[in-house]
């Protein structure tokens, strides 16, 4: 058995040249992963789009169709951040079927992780901050819908508070939200997780992974979730441009590692996805969000998974 990682070549779309948001990622993650061995071809399992009724068991009807027909009005197409096009919208709804492939592969082996995902930012009735619908809410509610998972986890460790995750299962306990993020930075109101922990700018490795490790294993006990979904975001880097925490590549490495083992151990079903990263050299952002892959990857092989 392999790592599984989920991928699809629509993860990624043309977007105008000049767009700050570093949309070829997913296309070249896929491509390092290859090309540095950490993956081999056999492990990429590819998602179909995530039906409508999918989407809408957490986002408002009037919103899906009225993004996928793009009739949006232009303060909610300014708020989400993308432009609109036919090829955008097949990528969000196969995006989504890609994190909910990748919970039900975590389910089945243990862990999985998937090459796109971590759209936190997405609330029921508009989308948000790159984010346009949110993949983490909906993958909880299709599994408990299909009776594969009841109890949830979401641990969010993006450098931005998961607002909209927060704000769509505040009143439902079979999702815990937990959201380790900088506490001055988008977005600028903040939603009440189950558990927030704002960390102050300019957090370095061993603060962080302190602070982590303060939380992480009581949460686990906790909870006792029938699955984690995990938001592995890189923006907390200290080269990332809209972080303003300073972890190096190796904080981030760790970072996983801790969350990965730690969820293995205690025999709780890990699903990744690769959340937030923003920095005018792809390269180094690529290889900032193959840390993920390379911790799962030596995880799975750790536990004989």
């Amino acid at each position: 058995m392999q790592l599984p990682i989920v991928y699809h070549p629509n993860y990624t779309v043309p977007l105008p040249s000049t767009h700050r948001f570093p949309m070829v990622k997913f296309r070249m993650l896929h491509d390092r992963l290859l090309k540095d061995g950490i993956a081999n071809p056999s492990q990429f399992h590819q998602p179909d789009r995530a039906p409508q009724h999918w989407i809408e068991s957490v986002h408002d009807p009037d919103y899906v169709n009225a993004y996928c027909n793009g009739t949006l009005d232009d303060k909610a197409f300014r708020r989400i951040g993308l432009p609109w096009s036919t090829e955008l919208v097949d990528r969000t709804c196969i995006a989504v079927g890609g994190t909910i492939l990748t919970a039900k592969l975590a389910l089945q082996q243990g862990l999985a992780c998937n090459t796109a995902g971590g759209t936190h930012h997405a609330f029921p009735s508009y989308g948000s901050g790159f984010c346009i619908f949110n993949d983490l809410a909906i993958a909880a509610r299709i599994l408990q819908r299909e009776n594969l998972a009841q109890k949830i986890l979401i641990l969010d460790l993006d450098v931005h508070q998961g607002d909209a995750t927060a704000f769509i299962f505040q009143d439902d306990p079979s999702v815990f939200t937990f959201s380790m993020h900088c506490e001055v930075n988008f977005p600028g109101t903040k939603q009440k997780s189950d558990l927030d922990v704002p960390l102050p700018i300019g957090l370095e490795d061993d603060a962080y992974l302190q602070t982590l490790d303060r939380y992480l294993p009581d949460l686990l006990s906790q909870v006792k979730p029938d699955l984690v979904l995990y938001d592995a975001g890189v923006d907390p880097h200290q080269g990332d441009r809209l972080g303003k925490l300073s972890l190096t590549d190796s904080g981030l490495f760790r970072r996983d590692m801790q969350v990965i083992t730690a969820c293995l151990k205690a025999r709780y079903p890990i699903a990744c996805v690769i959340g937030g990263g923003y920095c005018e050299d792809f390269d180094a952002l690529v290889y900032r969000h193959s840390l993920l892959h390379r911790a799962a990857s030596e995880a799975y092989e750790q536990f004989q998974l």
